[in-house]
């Protein structure tokens, strides 16, 4: 039995679900208020108007239409079966669906349970005469095996709104408007409220996967994508399935520049790396996320609110003009209001256009006396001219060059004497630009939704909160930045066959660690073993003082928490203390490391996902490499542009760029640092568990290896108890390679 599901063979059932002409409705009730009872009605309600063919044992006809005692008495196959029975009896009505030759199947139950002992198939989990087998395991093997598509187990269904289907277990909007939006979620309490919300969000295609046993979000978004009319994908998920199909999604999505939203919830397998590697704590639960959004230019939202804001700007809103980058300029009648969402936008990242003096000139003409021009702009003065000053406010912003999109950023209350400035200033500034124009409302509870609606139908997205809104109008902003991933480098075959064979044999001592990366271009600090005092001095020796003294004693990785690693050690009476105080109370065993330049600390290193494979996380470095929470994570390939534009992303990135008179640190050294460690993940990520470079110490001489943990796969070589790292840090001299053997 199959365990994986065949993409190319599931197409066809997809499209047989998807745009169905004959339904089967398992358990069918006429009874109000039960789950059969909705699944006929909003199928019937379906304006394809496939054939229904109910089936429920207890009943021979129900509103009219013959009722079949099993779905065996029906006269052929159907595209779609929906079943609505209880979990028990799940697996044999897939099982007949698949003897019959349907062609797909919506499972709205959770399908909890097991399968007796016997009736599990051999390739199944749990199969034996004497086992059980999970019964959401059995139905996906019986399913996959007949090349059957299934939606769920626990979900709402689907509707397809350009074809007509409403295949659903519950009841929503009738009709639901059609529009550019595709929804696929996993959860279907988004679904429900994502159909019902008032927002203008007109779908083509929405979907509620449930826990996807067989077809899977990526395979629905595919689907969604090839339709004309879907111009935004909006993806709710809490689980990464499927991942190379969903990979080949968000790259389509990018190419045909279709924005895809992306809400994320639950923890990501990166979460369960080694508990040694920094880098798969740094990735944690959301790193494979990440980077998988980031390699797409895929929106990704932190909640629902951002999630609404975002569909909604981009399903009725226009889209900034080509060519370079602007900001948003924004129109407020609250001067405090006016610095508060400067804060917000401030600590978003969201940026303001920097307006020209030919637009001040023009605002200034506008403006009541003692109101300044700028942007963002505050406008109230209690003017009797209000809705003008408004109006031509509005289009003096949207008219500069530096400004990508504009917002009344207002409360949209009620007005209770009537007034009716603030909506038609808006609708007279929107016939005037072609640029994006929205409200930004700080309160959303006191929106008026009369005059939102209006709005909204005349083309004017209302976002419905501060926060929200504002991260809306950034994603706004950046669509259409995406750029595809790097190219690969050629891969070194010799050098490739060299580090697989030397992985495979075996944890890397730290010599060969440090060798790894001087192979892939990456400048590194030298170290010498020592098991005395003497072989310590004569280390030291040939290293030249200043050097660092560090444990070498196995099962210690984390050597800065035990005290096992000195700085900064000047001369030989002072590596000799260092030596029997480490000696004392860690083992004789040692390191001496030559001392690195001084510069700010990154972390640089590779985590082996799950779901995406290598992936390449850079962070603020030092023994606060997990505490600070400074981190971007990338899937390789990592070219030099890339890897500087990670660098931006980092908070200490202002330490690399020099502060409290020190020099800024060889961007460029540091971005090929980082490209150098997306080569090994390239050549060598599938023979990896993990690798670390901390720190990484990048100062106006380059960037420095000072520390290197290397974690081979577990199963190709010798279980690891406890790895080499390498540790020399600060003071001064030369940064001298590692010579290779």
């Amino acid at each position: 039995m199959t365990t994986r599901n065949d993409r190319a063979g599931q197409k066809p059932a997809l499209g047989a679900m998807l745009e169905a002409r004959s339904v089967a409705l398992v358990g069918a009730s006429p009874r109000p208020g039960t789950l059969g009872h909705r699944m006929v009605a909003e199928v019937a309600r379906s304006p394809a108007s496939p054939a229904m063919h109910l089936v429920n044992p207890k009943y021979r006809e129900i509103g009219g239409l013959p009722c079949h005692p099993s779905l065996a008495a029906l006269p052929g196959p159907v595209d779609l079966v929906l079943l609505g029975v209880p979990d028990a009896a799940l697996a044999g009505q897939v099982e007949l669906a698949a003897r019959r030759g349907d062609r797909s199947v919506v499972i709205f139950g959770g399908a909890h349970g097991t399968v007796p002992p016997g009736e599990a198939g051999p390739g199944e989990p749990g199969a034996g005469p004497e086992a059980t087998a999970r019964l959401r395991d059995h139905i996906a093997a019986l399913a996959r095996d007949a090349g059957l598509a299934l939606c769920g187990a626990g979900c709402m269904g689907f509707v397809n709104v350009g074809y007509g289907l409403r295949a659903i277990g519950y009841a929503e909007p009738d009709p639901l408007p059609a529009g550019p939006v595709a929804l696929v979620t996993q959860s279907g309490s988004v679904f429900s409220a994502l159909l019902r919300t008032a927002r203008p969000l007109g779908y083509t295609v929405a979907v509620s996967s449930g826990q996807e046993l067989v077809t899977t979000a990526a395979q629905y978004a595919a689907y969604a994508l090839d339709l004309p009319q879907t111009r935004v994908l909006a993806l709710v998920l809490e689980a990464m399935r499927d991942t190379a199909a969903l990979r080949q999604v968000l790259e389509a999505a990018a190419v045909r520049h279709v924005p895809v939203v992306l809400l994320t919830a639950g923890r990501s397998a990166a979460g369960r790396a080694l508990v040694t590697a920094h880098s798969g704590a740094l990735a944690g639960a959301d790193g494979a996320w990440e980077a998988l959004a980031d390699a797409y230019g895929v929106h990704r939202v932190t909640d629902l609110a951002e999630l609404a804001d975002t569909l909604e700007l981009f399903t009725i809103g226009r889209r900034p003009p080509p060519g370079p980058r602007g900001g948003i300029a924004t129109v407020h009648d609250s001067g405090l209001e006016r610095a508060h969402i400067a804060d917000l936008a401030s600590d978003l990242g969201v940026p303001f256009g920097p307006i020209g003096e030919a637009t001040i000139r023009r605002l200034a003409d506008v403006l009541d006396p003692g109101l300044e021009p700028g942007n963002p702009l505050d406008m109230w003065g209690a003017s009797s001219k209000a809705q003008w000053q408004l109006t031509e406010s509005l289009a003096a912003l949207a008219d500069d060059p530096a400004v990508a999109a504009v917002a009344l950023a207002v409360d949209l209350v009620t007005e209770f004497d009537g007034d009716s400035s603030y909506p038609d200033a808006l609708a007279e500034a929107a016939r005037r630009t072609d640029k994006p124009l929205a409200v930004l409302a700080n309160i959303p509870s006191a929106v008026d939704p009369a005059v939102a609606g209006a709005l909204r139908a005349a083309g004017i997205p209302v976002l419905e909160g501060a926060r929200s809104g504002l991260l809306a109008l950034g994603h706004l902003l950046a669509h259409g930045t995406w750029s595809p991933p790097a190219e690969p480098l050629a891969a070194d075959p010799a050098r490739q066959e060299r580090w697989v064979t030397a992985l495979r044999a075996g944890p890397l001592a730290g010599a060969d660690a440090f060798r790894l990366l001087c192979d892939y271009g990456i400048p590194v600090t030298r170290a010498r073993r020592a098991g005395s005092a003497g072989a310590a001095l004569a280390a030291a020796a040939g290293l030249g003082f200043p050097v660092v003294l560090k444990t070498a004693e196995p099962g210690v990785a984390h050597k800065s928490d035990v005290g096992g690693v000195v700085l900064g050690i000047r001369d030989p009476a002072g590596l000799t203390a260092a030596y029997r105080d480490l000696a004392a109370r860690l083992g004789p065993r040692v390191l001496v490391c030559e001392s690195a330049a001084p510069g700010t600390e990154l972390s640089a290193g590779i985590t082996a996902d799950p779901d995406l494979g290598p992936l390449v996380v850079v962070g603020a470095g030092g023994v606060l490499v997990e505490h600070l929470a400074d981190r971007v994570v990338a899937l390789p390939p990592v070219d030099a542009r890339q890897a500087g534009r990670m660098l931006s992303r980092l908070r200490v990135a202002r330490l690399l760029a020099g502060f409290r008179g020190r020099p800024p640190a060889d961007l460029r050294a540091v971005a090929a640092a980082i490209a150098g460690v997306s080569a090994i993940a390239c050549e060598l990520g599938g023979e990896l568990a993990a690798l670390d470079i901390n720190p990484l110490i990048c100062g106006p001489s380059g960037a420095v290896a000072a520390d290197v943990l290397v974690v081979p796969r577990p199963g190709d070589g010798p279980q690891i108890s406890g790895a080499w790292r390498l540790s020399g840090r600060s003071s001064s001299g030369p940064v001298r390679p590692v010579p290779r053997r």
